[in-house]
């Protein structure tokens, strides 16, 4: 894609799609040159059969995939409709004469791109490869038994895919939660020629840690719903219709909760830990005392 002087400081409204190959590692270094011919095939090709102008395109090398960003003039409808058509049937003609196929993931995204002379970048840039990236991607490429899996944005889903097309069926992308760097998104997946996939609903998990000396782990809950509450219960041994969890020790966990939701610093790895005796309490005053921490990563519970 040619590029005027000066506009790299101007940003364009592009689609961005980032490629993957999948098990690009175990490739030895004979089979990396054939394997990345291969993936720039099924693209150009798959541009070529969808009528999209070679100088509407900007194709970078990532070593194991391709960053590609498409210029505004061309119709989203025929990259998200035509355009996959013929990514994966090219793909399944590639891999008729291999003996392991090759795997792709695609993740897309449109929104604001910058381009300058080593390539482009920008927020829209970093989400495409986050989506291509993403775990559910992985594991719905060896769980499908598949060779294509392309997620994309819920910004691009509700502004094109939802509304059809030639070529686009909403009814067979399935949402996922992601945790990514930026926080928590909805991603849309399809595995292109199936159903939509059955997919883990719901945010990322938060656990309760129970307190020393409570042999069970509290089930999954959130702060913010009933869940959390009857999760303390059970570590205190508490919940059978008396508040032996104790109102003063969830208020607390919903306080930290909610401090780290407002600073952004709640991944799934979190976990609250309880110390000291929650079962001996008269009016929510504890006889022994209490402490409630927050365990991230396996760094040990944060004293406050």
């Amino acid at each position: 894609m040619d590029q005027e002087p000066g506009d790299a400081a101007e940003a364009r409204y592009e689609l961005v799609i980032s490629v993957d190959a999948r098990g690009s590692g175990g490739w030895d270094d004979t089979e990396k040159p054939r394997m990345r011919a291969r993936v720039y095939r099924v693209l150009e090709s798959a541009f070529g059969q969808a009528k999209v102008a070679r100088d509407a395109v900007h194709l970078e090398d990532r070593g194991d995939g391709v960053l590609v960003s498409v210029a505004g003039r061309v119709a989203v409808t025929r990259l998200l409709g035509l355009w996959l058509v013929e990514v994966h049937e090219h793909l399944r003609e590639e891999n008729r004469e291999l003996r392991t196929p090759l795997g792709l993931r695609i993740g897309l995204h449109v929104g604001p791109v910058r381009h300058d002379a080593r390539g482009i970048s920008g927020r829209a840039v970093d989400l495409a490869c986050r989506l291509a990236d993403a775990p559910v991607a992985r594991e719905l490429l060896a769980a499908e038994g598949a060779d294509l899996v392309v997620v994309v944005s819920h910004a691009l889903y509700e502004d094109v895919v939802s509304s059809g097309g030639k070529f686009i069926h909403p009814e067979r992308y399935a949402p996922a939660r992601l945790l990514l760097k930026e926080g928590e998104v909805t991603a849309w997946c399809q595995v292109p020629g199936r159903p939509a996939p059955k997919l883990p609903t719901g945010g990322p998990d938060r656990r309760v840690v129970p307190p020393r000396g409570v042999r069970a782990e509290a089930p999954a809950a959130d702060p913010d719903d009933d869940a959390f509450d009857q999760a303390l219960d059970s570590a205190s041994g508490a919940g059978d219709g008396d508040d032996c969890g104790g109102g003063e020790a969830r208020q607390e966990a919903r306080r930290g909760a909610a401090d780290e939701d407002d600073l952004g610093t709640r991944p799934e790895t979190v976990r609250y830990t309880v110390h000291g005796d929650l079962s001996q309490h008269q009016n929510n005053v504890y006889h022994q005392p209490v402490h409630i921490g927050r365990n991230t990563g396996g760094a040990g519970p944060r004293k406050d």
